[in-house]
């Protein structure tokens, strides 16, 4: 521990180093053609697989974009002069199709400049919402899919800083829009303030409050003030000729849902008082529903403040949670409610009730079904049948019960009981239809429902298509793909009794396309669209999944690219990118998901782009953290690290491509930290590249990742993961690259800072890059192209071109 000590006393020294203030750089005209290349737009079709939507965005934001004004309160980032969210995507274009085989059309009268998001269809189909962020705030537009039209339905007084702006009404023809209240009061300049006293915060003996380290949280009563305004809204019925009445008074409104037969909206505001620890989903909050003209039926629900949850990934609050509509009802709430008091450390038979209660609410609740874990989601069918999940997070086990609503006394039947991370065994999810009501319920036929799987097995990933018997559970199968030179998704049912499904196809150079599959006639696939490969220069890069060991018999795997310029007998310097994820059973930890028909898409943060710079790559490579029995993951994490690392590079060592003594490792968020603890405790790789992790768990007390314990439960296992207490044995040089704007629990800026400070005074090869405006993923084209840049030339000097150190350690 003496070296601990050390350390913590060179961080109060002043440390004088020199700063590199360079300007945003582009990479290599390799990776930068790659970076540019423009996005296919995202697609979105009705129910009918009719009607289709191409939404077409840019690959990045700007930095100006970035800088423009923002606000974080209460986990909230918000512009509060357009009032929306200051990191929200935008769509710059949409066009319309009508018909399977009809032309892609452009949209009439869209607005100049656009920045469109919330994009949703109407309940009937006929027409599509948007909402559109000019100069001064948001405006709410509709498209009329027949004419391909967009309309203006309002001025720019949206409030969309809690979420969703708007909610359609159930005919169709008027939407409920969260707009500004008039009574507004301005926002407080916290920094043109005199203070007029400190801010207190106080903790009561045995109340505890054991809460991850969330960012972006309100600090003082100048930020309670911001936020209650930026929250607050009017609720306006306008309908389609842009004419609105007041629907609902100013409230801190963040959630509107109306029942299946669109009489009732269920509405969730936000009370105080409001916290200093959590987030803003987290503060008091009032459940009601009003009937659709805006009275006023029921209070359903009160909220408290939660702050002191019990202990665990586990636990919950007590009392109603989960307040939902039934689908298959005109208007039925249900909900859960804890029978161990919230608390996983209680041995109880049952984790959780669910109960309903039906229009118009004045009755007493009806109670359901019991579940074994925690309740977790509903599928609901008709009358007889709905498909229930819990899950516990301890045991990775979820389990499915078919039951009966009707009859609450009647046991449910337990449909499967597994473990939710095998993925070789998942029969799938079951197959939804929209019904009466315009809500997605199971799709059934007499006795039976219909499962969509992934498919994934040792051979590969074959996604399938099953027919459950409602009696017996017995399944058949209707469908499977054989197709061994391409990759096939099964995305929903079209028609079931057509037999037509949504499905996309591609291969490692064939973009993802979208098809219609009858699996009835057999007749082949209905192409529904024709994306071209924008990446032409790796489209023939060779590419394959490779299967390996590690020391102690577990698989292992990862996908493997070859330099574009590849050479037989070239040994090649190598990239390997990973991630660590936590396992309860080796079955699970040792299963490949990976393809080599995947298209290789070279996404903001992919390591790919360096197949044209002469590098083998090594991308997805499995790093599974395992911890059976009463045995926690994180017990062995740095063995295991090791053994994963090692194992890798035997791998493709032993296959012929590479020199050994040339490789880098990298990684993003929990990446960046197995990267800093695989450089500090083993000699396998020449570099490390590093981004927006975390260093110090100890700055992370109450948890982090799929670490239940605190600090003071295992303090050896927090130390011992943490790279920042062991700075002193890193030799290897590291590039850590960090968004100055970071809000990821546990990933804040500091954590980059102070680690780089250690690895300075101890004298390590390291360099910090900090991100002006960047949050925990990247989005600004000067940061990534400058990013790409960073890596490459960290590449190019510490691995290609690498030199070994003199006596001083000099390079």
């Amino acid at each position: 521990m003496r070296s601990v000590f050390t350390l913590l006393i060179l961080l109060f020294i002043s440390v004088s180093y020199a700063q590199d203030n360079v300007k945003y750089q582009e990479p290599a005209a390799e990776i930068l053609e790659l970076a540019e290349a423009p996005l296919a737009p995202s697609v979105r079709m009705d129910s009918k697989g009719d009607a289709m939507l191409f939404l077409y965005r840019s690959n990045f934001k700007s930095i100006a974009e970035l800088s423009e004004t923002e606000v974080r309160l209460g986990g909230l980032r918000i512009n509060p002069k357009t009032n929306i969210g200051s990191r929200t995507t935008y769509y710059n274009d949409i066009k319309v199709r009508n018909g399977r085989t009809g032309p892609i059309q452009d949209v009439k009268n869209l607005p100049d400049n656009p920045r469109l998001s919330y994009i949703s269809f109407s309940p009937d189909e006929s027409k599509v919402a948007f909402i559109h962020t000019v100069e001064n705030g948001v405006e709410l537009w509709v498209i009329d899919l027949d004419t391909a039209t967009a309309d203006r339905l309002t001025d720019a007084s949206l409030n969309a800083n809690v979420r969703g702006a708007y909610s359609w009404f159930k005919d169709s023809n008027s939407l409920l829009v969260k707009m500004l209240p008039s009574n507004r009061e301005s926002l407080i300049d916290a920094k043109a303030v005199v203070p007029a006293g400190p801010t207190i915060s106080e903790s009561e003996q045995g109340v505890k409050a054991q809460n991850r380290t969330y960012q972006d949280l309100l600090k003082n009563p100048n930020d309670e003030h911001n936020f209650e305004q930026l929250a607050k809204s009017e609720l306006y019925k306008v309908n389609l000729n842009g004419n609105k009445t007041l629907w609902k008074e100013s409230a801190m409104i963040s959630s509107m849902s109306f029942s299946p037969n669109g009489e009732f909206v269920m509405i969730t505001t936000i009370e105080k008082p409001f916290s200093y620890l959590v987030p803003y989903y987290r503060f008091p909050s009032t459940i009601a529903v009003y009937d659709k003209n805006g009275k006023l039926v029921k209070t359903m629900l009160e909220v408290p403040l939660i702050e002191d949850l019990p202990k665990g990934f586990m636990a919950v609050r007590t009392g109603m949670r989960n307040l939902n509509w039934r689908d298959d009802k005109p208007a039925t709430l249900f909900w859960a409610e804890a029978l161990d008091g919230g608390d996983p450390a209680n041995e109880v038979a049952f984790r959780d009730q669910m109960f309903q209660m039906e229009a118009p609410f004045n009755s007493e609740a009806q109670p359901l079904m019991k579940t074994i874990g925690r309740y977790d989601d509903i599928i609901w069918g008709d009358e007889n049948t709905a498909v229930v999940y819990d899950y516990w997070w301890n045991t990775r086990n979820t389990k499915a019960y078919l039951f009966n609503p009707s009859n609450p006394a009647k046991e449910a039947i337990k449909i499967w009981d597994r473990n939710y991370q095998d993925r070789y065994s998942d029969p799938g999810n079951f197959v939804t239809t929209k019904n009466e009501y315009g809500e997605n319920t199971l799709a059934m036929d007499k006795n039976a429902l219909y499962l969509i799987g992934a498919g994934y097995s040792k051979k590969g990933k074959f996604p399938f298509i099953d027919k459950m018997n409602l009696k017996s559970l017995e399944k058949n199968r209707l469908y499977e793909s054989s197709l061994t030179d391409k990759l096939e998704n099964i995305y929903d049912a079209i028609d079931i009794k057509k037999g037509e499904f949504l499905v996309r196809l591609e291969s490692k150079n064939e973009y993802p396309n979208y098809y219609i599959r009858n699996i009835k006639n057999k007749k082949g696939i209905v192409p529904l669209t024709a994306f071209e490969n924008p990446f032409k220069s790796i489209q023939n890069v060779h590419k394959e999944v490779i299967n390996y060991k590690r020391d102690d018999g577990l698989d292992l795997s990862g996908t493997l690219y070859l330099p574009t310029d590849y050479e037989e007998g070239e040994k090649y310097p190598m990239i390997l990118w990973a991630y660590p994820r936590e396992y309860k059973d080796k079955s699970s930890a040792g299963q490949s998901t990976s393809n080599p028909n995947r298209f290789t898409f070279p996404s903001y943060g992919s390591p790919i782009y360096w197949v044209t710079r002469g590098y083998v790559v090594l991308s997805n490579a499995a790093f599974p953290i395992v911890g059976e029995g009463e045995e926690e993951p994180n017990d062995s994490f740095r063995q295991q690290l090791v053994a994963n690392g090692k194992a890798a590079i035997d791998a493709v060592d032993k296959m012929g491509f590479i020199d050994r003594e040339r490789v880098a490792v990298g990684g993003h968020s929990y990446g960046a930290f197995m990267v800093a603890n695989l450089l500090s405790h083993s000699n396998l790789f020449a570099a490390g590249i590093a981004r927006s992790g975390a260093y110090n768990r100890t700055l992370t007390p109450f948890g982090f990742q799929s670490e239940e314990r605190s600090y003071w439960e295992a303090p050896e296992v927090y130390y011992t993961m943490s790279p920042f207490m062991h700075a002193e044995k890193m030799k290897t040089p590291l590039l850590l690259i960090h968004g100055e704007a970071d809000n990821n629990s546990g990933t804040y800026p500091l954590q980059s800072e102070r680690y780089f400070n250690a690895l300075k005074g101890l004298g390590a090869p390291a360099r910090l890059v900090m991100l002006p405006k960047e949050s925990h993923g990247y989005r600004a084209k000067e940061s990534i192209l400058h990013m790409l840049w960073e890596q490459d030339q960290w590449l190019e000097k510490h691995v290609k071109n690498k030199t070994e150190p003199d006596e001083t350690g000099s390079r």
